[in-house]
């Protein structure tokens, strides 16, 4: 018995050199991930980096001909960029501009004088002078699309993998980064259609587990599911979905490669069959107006679209004809 104190002290004393020890070098490795997890979170997606990019580049530009520091930036010489930038851009694009300066300066722990009053009562002067309304993509017709659609030939591998596009994006309602994010693993069909798992995306920056349903048509012109199987019997089992295509030895020849569709691709095989008027995201705006006009309510479109609020549906209503949706016509006189 009178030896338990002294096994204690002894167990004590030859245990906590070993955990701190232990614990210091977890410590330093630790400290390494917390500086990578830091970077991150300041940096955002891969998306915001490459958006902000050019704003970057128009600002130190600006900067250098005007002969300011541009980290960081005094109160004076802020309001004078956001001056000079009201005279050609858009307030969204401004806006965008200054969340990449401000993105800058917190990357490097400078303040950011956003905040002072002077720069406040500047961008309300800007905001009040050019205004806030936003150019939007518009939306096509139901019967401007399925007028394309039923157009391509199934058999020619270019007009296959475009019409894939096409119908993917409009019945999806994707935006155009997670439509070449897809890949063949992400895909699996059922009776009623196709269930699509998506990764990471714009509203869903952290990877939560999301869905997207694809139905079939009774028309196989129309079909998505139809188009993406005949699609399917080129490609291998996994990999992205959507490919760039090469062309052939012989004319007219096109072969299927393994790198990754680009977006602005989609952007130009939308304007390539819908017009110039439109854009990659008009197929997502036109998937919310036609259900919309359809009678879908925002709930099922949410569901599709992955909103998070009723709000942005209606933001991506396009019914700018006032005739098209109106309670006018439901007054029962």
């Amino acid at each position: 018995m009178k030896n338990r104190p002294d096994a204690k002290k002894r167990s004590k004393s030859e245990i906590v050199p070993v955990q701190a020890s232990a614990l210091s070098n977890n410590l330093s490795h630790l400290r390494s991930k917390v500086a990578d997890y830091f970077q991150s979170g300041l940096e955002g997606s891969a998306n915001t980096r490459r958006a902000y990019a050019a704003d970057l580049r128009h600002y130190r530009q600006w900067c250098t001909e005007h002969q300011q520091l541009p980290l960081p930036i005094s109160p004076e010489a802020l309001c004078a960029y956001l001056a000079f930038t009201a005279e050609t851009d858009k307030w969204a694009t401004i806006q965008r501009r200054l969340s990449a300066i401000r993105k800058l300066h917190h990357l490097q722990n400078a303040d950011f004088p956003v905040q002072d009053r002077h720069v406040q009562t500047v961008l309300e002067g800007i905001r009040r002078t050019i205004g806030v309304r936003q150019h939007q993509a518009p939306a096509f017709s139901i019967d401007e699309f399925r007028s394309v659609i039923q157009r391509l030939d199934v058999n020619e591998l270019q007009q296959l993998r475009d019409k894939l596009v096409l119908l993917l994006g409009f019945t999806g309602a994707f935006r155009r980064s997670e439509l070449v994010a897809l890949n063949l693993e992400d895909l699996t069909f059922s009776a009623e259609g196709a269930i699509i798992r998506l990764g990471k995306s714009k509203t869903n920056q952290y990877g939560d587990h999301e869905e997207k349903a694809l139905f079939c048509h009774p028309d196989p012109d129309l079909c998505p599911i139809e188009t993406l199987r005949h699609w399917m019997n080129q490609r291998p089992e996994r990999g992205p979905l959507l490919v760039r295509l090469r062309k052939g030895s012989e004319p007219g020849f096109v072969r299927l490669t393994n790198e990754r569709l680009s977006d602005k691709s989609v952007a130009r095989i939308v304007k390539h069959y819908l017009g110039d008027d439109y854009s990659a995201h008009s197929l997502r705006a036109s998937f919310v107006t036609i259900a919309k006009l359809n009678g879908a309510d925002d709930l099922e479109i949410m569901q599709q679209t992955k909103h998070k609020t009723s709000t942005m549906i209606q933001r991506y209503t396009r019914v700018d004809k006032i005739t098209r949706y109106n309670a006018g016509k439901k007054l029962g006189l």
